[in-house]
């Protein structure tokens, strides 16, 4: 059930060679495994037993489990008390490993969830709080002229875009009956054009936003500033391209879209629904919670859909293996455009074999060339990180967007 088996697809066995070697064995040489098994993480094996844990939960179909609720593990902070929705309270860890290199003075942290925007930053402005992961792009100059707090600011390690299913012969959610409009590359090119990128860095994000044409984004290894260009903003070509592909007219989709996970999420989405439409197509917004949108997506119940795609491995390969893959049990787990291409599966697969520089970086460029030219996806853009905290916290901003506080120092 989980999505980490992608992480280890290369692997067919592991062995103990004593207590503190692990022997793993792959199928072939894999450049980039050191990146993928760092973000594998280790549960006890007596403690999985014991409490019936030892299958992943299953996230699509909204399993429970008491890996999900407690913790287990030798971090630098231990739980301390949950209340699911209320709060989360973790407390430093004495005998954590890592205490020597990282000496932290940070005795506990309570975890607030504050579900509306305006609220969580009221209680930054007042002192409530002293760190705010998502400060509005709206609030980002009002708080960072607060006295007392500041705001820190880095590009993300992830790219939002929208997902079209291209594979299926009718679309679930369409007027169009009998046939897929998607399927045709001359729609998927007409709904790239008729959205206006700029506009919507600019006005919905505040240009906190970085405009995109590929979607992953500068850090990843593979990313090229030469092919991450969008196509031009041109809505008479779009209506062009759709009156040649036999929608004169237009037709009508549903877009899946989170409100409460990426910046300005829903925002983003009612622009494009806008924007569609002086193309002709009539696009029906249906903006849910991401607890009810990703498993919705798991379950490839969506014609059209936004996501965000953060590379944990710094890898382009990560992106084509969850994203662009056939689906096969370990890889293509968040491929829900319907797409296959049996000679991109073996490039994407050959990335993990091929240990000669040059060679795997061709292969991620003709990849990335592909993927680009069928336009399965339509790239929007890279998400600007904004932290906001008190001057009292000195926590550094990461790019993957995850707060890690043993590195911070309270002053």
């Amino acid at each position: 059930n989980s999505d980490f088996k992608t992480y280890i697809a290369s692997v067919t066995d592991v062995k103990a060679v004593d207590k503190y070697t692990v022997h793993v064995v792959t199928a072939a040489a894999n450049p980039i495994l050191p990146n993928q098994i760092a973000n594998i993480f280790i549960l006890s094996k007596s403690w999985a037993e014991k409490n019936n844990v030892l299958n992943p939960q299953s996230y699509k179909d909204k399993e429970e489990t008491y890996a999900v609720r407690n913790a287990n593990g030798t971090g630098p902070f231990t739980l301390k008390l949950r209340e699911q929705d209320v709060r989360t309270v973790t407390a430093k860890n004495p005998t954590w490993w890592g205490l020597k290199d990282n000496p932290h003075n940070i005795d506990e942290i309570v975890y607030t969830p504050v579900t509306t925007p305006a609220t969580r930053v009221a209680a930054l402005l007042s002192g409530q709080l002293d760190f705010v992961l998502d400060v509005p792009v709206q609030d980002v100059a009002r708080v960072s002229q607060a006295p007392g707090l500041q705001v820190k600011k880095t590009n993300e390690i992830r790219s939002i875009f929208l997902g079209l299913d291209v594979g299926s012969p009718e679309l679930k959610y369409s007027d169009v009956k009998g046939k897929n409009p998607l399927a045709d590359k001359r729609v998927r090119q007409a709904m790239y054009h008729a959205i206006d990128m700029e506009a919507i860095r600019s006005k919905v994000l505040r240009g906190d936003a970085v405009v995109a044409g590929m979607i992953t984004s500068p850090g990843v290894h593979g990313y090229d500033k030469a092919i991450d260009k969008r196509l031009p903003y041109d809505v008479a070509k779009a209506k062009s391209l759709l009156a040649a592909a036999g929608y004169p007219n237009g037709f009508g989709i549903t877009l899946d879209c989170s409100n409460d996970r990426y910046v300005n999420d829903e925002q983003v989405c009612q622009a494009v629904v806008g924007m569609l439409a002086q193309a002709g197509i009539k696009v029906d917004l249906a903006a849910r919670s991401k607890t009810l949108h990703f498993p919705k997506l798991q379950k490839k119940d969506t014609s059209f859909f936004l996501l965000g795609w953060g590379v944990p491995t710094f890898d382009s390969h990560y992106v084509f293996s969850y994203l662009v893959q056939t689906p096969d049990g370990k890889n293509g787990s968040w491929n829900f455009t319907n797409y296959s291409n049996p000679k991109l599966d073996g490039m994407i697969n050959g990335m993990l074999s091929e240990l000669d520089v040059a060679k795997r970086d061709k292969l991620i460029r003709d990849t990335w060339d592909i993927v680009n030219d069928e336009v399965i996806y339509l790239p929007l853009h890279h998400q600007v990180l904004n932290w906001a905290m008190s001057e009292k916290v000195d926590l550094p901003i990461i790019a993957d967007n995850v707060p890690r506080f043993h590195f911070a120092k309270l002053k």
